[in-house]
C-alpha cells in the first residue's frame, strides 16, 4: 500500500517567511554540517533550488544516513519550510544510493516538489560546492556563495531542527554526533550541548588503544582535538579515536615551519594535487601544486594565483590523497589564507571550462578508507539512546560563524531546558543559545555559560 504524504507530514503552520528567518534566528540554528554558518541567513534568500546535503562523504561518520531514517518527517517538514522561506520551486535531498533506508523512508513522503537526486560513492561530494554541481550540473564561480547561482544549500540535521523550531517551539539543547574509531562501542548518539567530550567517550566503553588521540570531525576535514574536556557545540559532527602512531594524527602533529619545509625542499611538481583537486576539476583556478611551488618563489607568483587559495575548500584530497611524497598543499594554503586575510586581500577571476575527466576524478570512498588506513577504525556506528544526561554542561556563546550570543542570566539563576540563556547578538551575524538540560547557572565566562543539573 503507498503510503500518502498527507497520512504522515503535518500541515505547515501558517507562518511567513519572515517569520520562519526570525524563528531560525532565536531558536539558534545553524548549519550542523562542520560550518556553523546562521541558518537564518540563508533562509533570507531568494533561490530557485533547496538543496539539502546529505552526502556524508566523510568516512566513519554516520549521523545524516541514521538521521534520515529515524527523523525523516521533520526532514520533509524543514524542507517544506525552507522551501517557503526562500521562495524556492524546486527540493532536493541529494544523498547516496547506500544510504537504501533513507531512501526508502523518504520516497513515500516526497511532496511533487522535492525529489531525490542519487550521488555517487566518492569524496568530496559532501563539498557543497560539488553537491551543487552533482546534483544540478550548475557550478559555483570561485569565491562566490551557492545563492549566487540560485541555490540554497542545507545540512540534514539543521533542517530537522528548523522543522521542531517552527511546529514545536523546540530550539537547538541538544546534537547528534557519531564516536567511532578505537572505542570499545561506537555509537551515533544524541545529547545536550555543553557535554564534555570525555564523557562521551567513557559512555562508549573507553579507548582501546593505550596511546589514544582524538579528531573532531571527519577523518579528512576534522581537526586534532588537543583537549577532551572541550564540550559538545552544535558543529560537533563527529569523535574519531586513533592511535597517536595513525597517519591521520602524525600528519595533524606536524608544525607549520616543517610543512613550509616539505613543500620547499620535496615537491617534484607532479601536479598530481592539482589534477585531483574538486575545486580545480569544475573550472576553478585554484591549483594547489602551484601554491606549493610559491612558498620558494612567491614573488614570480601571478597575484590570483595566490589569492585563489582563499578559494580553497580545505577538502584535504591533495594532502590525505593526491600527494605521493606526504606534502600537504591543503596546510600551504591555510598558512597563505591567514597572510591573505591579514591584508584583506580577495580573489578575483572567472569559472573556466571544467576538466573533462571531472566525474572521473572524485575520489571513491572505498579507496579512500584503504589509502588511510581506516579499515580497523571503521565501525557502523549505531544509533543508540544511552538513557544518561550529564551533571554539568559549558555551552558556549559562539557556537557559529559571526558575533558571540549576549548572555541574558546570572550566575544562581535556575532555567529549563530550552530556555534562552544568551540572546543573538545585536546588529551582527550571531544566533541565541538556550539551556541543554534544566538546573542552575554556576559560572558564566566570556567564553562560555556554565550550567549544574538539578
Amino acid at each position: 500500500m503507498t503510503v500518502t504524504m498527507e497520512a504522515t507530514v503535518r500541515e505547515l503552520k501558517t507562518v511567513s517567511p519572515e517569520q520562519i528567518v526570525d524563528i531560525a534566528r532565536e531558536s539558534g540554528i545553524v548549519g550542523a554540517g562542520g560550518a556553523g554558518f546562521p541558518t537564518y541567513v540563508k533562509l533570507q534568500s531568494k533561490a530557485e533550488i533547496f538543496l539539502v546535503n546529505a552526502a556524508e562523504c566523510e568516512p566513519m561518520l554516520k549521523v545524516d544516513q541514521q538521521l534520515m531514517v529515524s527523523e525523516a518527517e521533520y526532514l520533509i517538514q524543514g524542507i517544506r519550510y525552507g522551501m517557503k522561506a526562500t521562495s524556492a520551486k524546486e527540493g532536493i535531498i541529494a544523498l547516496k544510493a547506500k544510504y537504501k533506508k533513507a531512501i526508502e523512508t523518504l520516497t513515500p513522503l516526497l511532496p511533487s516538489d522535492i525529489r531525490i537526486h542519487i550521488l555517487p560513492d566518492v569524496y568530496p561530494a559532501g563539498d557543497e560546492v560539488i553537491t551543487i554541481w552533482l546534483a544540478t550540473g550548475r557550478r559555483v564561480p570561485p569565491a562566490q556563495i551557492p545563492i549566487s547561482i540560485g541555490v540554497v544549500v542545507n545540512n540534514v540535521q539543521t533542517l530537522i531542527n528548523l522543522a521542531k523550531a517552527v511546529d514545536e517551539q523546540k530550539p537547538v539543547t541538544h546534537r547528534t554526533l557519531t564516536i567511532n574509531g578505537a572505542v570499545n562501542k561506537p555509537m551515533t548518539l544524541t545529547v545536550p550541548l555543553g557535554t564534555k567530550i570525555a564523557e562521551l567517550i567513557e559512555l562508549c566503553g573507553g579507548c582501546t588503544v593505550d596511546n589514544p588521540e582524538f579528531i573532531n570531525g571527519g577523518p579528512m576535514m576534522g581537526k586534532y582535538l588537543p583537549d577532551i574536556n572541550a564540550p559538545v557545540t552544535k558543529t560537533t559532527g563527529g569523535i574519531l579515536v586513533f592511535p597517536k602512531e595513525h597517519l591521520l594524527i602524525q600528519r595533524r602533529l606536524k608544525t607549520d615551519e616543517q610543512i613550509i619545509a616539505m613543500a620547499k625542499t620535496v615537491c617534484e611538481q607532479c601536479r598530481l594535487c592539482t589534477d585531483l583537486c574538486p575545486r580545480h576539476i569544475i573550472g576553478h583556478e585554484l591549483s594547489p601544486h602551484e601554491l606549493v611551488k610559491s612558498m620558494s618563489y612567491k614573488q614570480f607568483a601571478k597575484p590570483s594565483t595566490l589569492t585563489s587559495a582563499l578559494t580553497c575548500s580545505e577538502c584535504s584530497v591533495c594532502e590525505s590523497y593526491a600527494c605521493p611524497v606526504e606534502i600537504s598543499p591543503m596546510r600551504i594554503n591555510q598558512i597563505l589564507k591567514g597572510e591573505l586575510r591579514a591584508a584583506n586581500a580577495k580573489y578575483e577571476g572567472e569559472i573556466e571550462p571544467q576538466d573533462p575527466m571531472a566525474e572521473h576524478r572524485l575520489v571513491p570512498i572505498t579507496r579512500l578508507i584503504k589509502r588511510l588506513n581506516l579499515l580497523p577504525y571503521y565501525h557502523e556506528a549505531p544509533m543508540v539512546d544511552p538513557q544518561w544526561s550529564p551533571e554539568v554542561v559549558s555551552i558556549p556563546l559562539q557556537q557559529h560563524i559571526g558575533a558571540p550570543s549576549v548572555p541574558v542570566v546570572s550566575v544562581g539563576d535556575h532555567v529549563n531546558e530550552g530556555d534562552c540563556i544568551a540572546n543573538a547578538a545585536p546588529d551582527a551575524l550571531s544566533v541565541a543559545q538556550h539551556a541543554s538540560i534544566t538546573g542552575t547557572i554556576t559560572e558564566i565566562s566570556h567564553q562560555a555559560i556554565t550550567m549544574r543539573r538539578g
